[in-house]
Order: C-alpha cells, then sequence, then structure tokens
C-alpha cells in the first residue's frame, strides 16, 4: 500500500507556479530522498504533507495528496493538529526549545494533554533511544537543550518529532548544519527509523541521497522530472537532465 501519494499535484505561491502536476507515490517503511537545485520545489512538496504550505499567504492548491489513501485537503472533518501527530517534521537547522533536554521530547505529549508521569517518562526515554541519544543524556535530563552539541540538538529535535508516534518523518536538509561526524550519525538513525517510519529527506547531498535512500525523485523548476530505485538514478537515468544533476554538472 501506498504510505503518501500525489495525484496532478499544482501549487501556486500568487501567480508562481512552484509545483506542476507531480504525480508520486511512496511505499511505506522507505526513505525517499528528494533532489534537486535550490528553489526547485523541493521543500515546498515536502511540506505538503504536515500542511505547513498552509502557512504561507497566498498558496494555492489543485489536485490530490493523500496520506493512507486518505485526501488531506479535500477530507471532511479532517483536523490538522491530527494530521500533524502523524506527519513528524525535523528541520535543516537544529531548533530545540529553550527547555530542558526532557522537556523538549515531551513538549508534543503535553499539548496533546498527555501528562502522566510515567507515561511522559517512558516516551521520552523510548523517543531519544530512537534518536540514538539516550546514553549521551540520560544524567542531564534537566540540562538545558542549548548545552548539547549541533549534532546532539538535531538529534533531540528528531526524538521530538518521534515522541508522538508519527507515522511519517519528514526531513528538510537535516545535516546540512553538521559537521561529517554528526552526519553519519544522523544517516544511519535514518537507516534504522525506517523500521518503523516512512520518511523523505530533502538533500543537496549526492552521497547522502546514495546512502539512506530507497527511492530518489529529481526535481527541476517546479517539475518532477524522474523518479525510481535511487541506485538507477544515479548510475542509469533515463532523463539526460537528472544524468547531468548527478554527475554535478549543474546545480
Amino acid at each position: 500500500m501506498n504510505k503518501i501519494e500525489t495525484k496532478n499535484l499544482n501549487l501556486y505561491y500568487g501567480t508562481f507556479h512552484a509545483l506542476k502536476g507531480i504525480s508520486m507515490s511512496v511505499k511505506a517503511n522507505t526513505v525517499t530522498a528528494l533532489i534537486g537545485p535550490s528553489g526547485c520545489g523541493k521543500s515546498t512538496y515536502l511540506r505538503l504533507f504536515n500542511r505547513m504550505n498552509d502557512l504561507i499567504p497566498g498558496v494555492k492548491i489543485d489536485g490530490d495528496v493523500l496520506l493512507d489513501e486518505k485526501d488531506i485537503y479535500n477530507s471532511k472533518g479532517l483536523r490538522i493538529d491530527e494530521l500533524r501527530k502523524k506527519v513528524g517534521m525535523v528541520f535543516q537547522k537544529p531548533n530545540p526549545f529553550p527547555k530542558s533536554i526532557f522537556e523538549n521530547v515531551a513538549y508534543g505529549l503535553r499539548v496533546n494533554g498527555m501528562n502522566h508521569p510515567s507515561f511522559v517518562e517512558e516516551r521520552v526515554e523510548t523517543s531519544l533511544r530512537q534518536a540514538a541519544l539516550w546514553e549521551e543524556v540520560k544524567d542531564k535530563l534537566k540540562k538545558s537543550a542549548f548545552a548539547l552539541s549541533g549534532g546532539q540538538q538535531q538529534r533531540l529535535c528528531i526524538a521530538r518529532a518521534l515522541a508522538i508516534e508519527p507515522s511519517v518523518l519528514l526531513m528538510d536538509d537535516p545535516a546540512s548544519a553538521l559537521h561529517p561526524i554528526s552526519t553519519a550519525t544522523i544517516e544511519h538513525l535514518i537507516y534504522e527509523l525506517k523500521n518503523k517510519y516512512t520518511i523523505i529527506i530533502v538533500t543537496h547531498n549526492m552521497q547522502q541521497a546514495g546512502r539512506v535512500s530507497d527511492k530518489t525523485a529529481f526535481f527541476y523548476l517546479g517539475d518532477l522530472i524522474e523518479f525510481n530505485d535511487t541506485h538507477i538514478i544515479f548510475t542509469n537515468p533515463s532523463d539526460p537532465k537528472t544524468q547531468s544533476y548527478v554527475t554535478g554538472r549543474f546545480g
């Protein structure tokens, strides 16, 4: 079954046609990389699935955006807060809250009315373990999240997204601000997390896309040029534009 799907999806910022007739489906428990030059529509496409584009004035959408075969823009009675519980988001730069490590992870639980102490403690520990951070922070949960390194802060943000048990995790270039060791840790984490989550990642790093993803989608000027198994995109793409981009001739 397709976990996520778009059918003939068009998105406009005012009169600017940012996404042009995008049809694409993502299977559950896979990692899909979105690649392409800056400004080509990758992050805009990513933000469709938790409706973050709704926050931008003048946005207009037509076509279908499906999560678990339900249209998340046109279904009656759909609540955006419920949708965002199912679809977690990790941004390009670590953005911990000015709270303790523990309260950063607990935040989403508390906002959603889950305050029972033993439940919150269990979810915080489980999420930090899933984000490969528990062993590093278990003795300093009351310390400020800002005391962590950049790589640790990004894993904390991943733990925060996982705490409310989404089924989809969106990652917008999550390692671009990190040094190589932290990047390798995040990549390993992505590989582990796909056992439980469906992951879509925007990346400008071709090697990273090759290492972490099962499928790769190449966007260019708002068009989906090619979508296929990652090894095919990088070794035998069908479109000359894809070939030029993945071999570094432009972008």
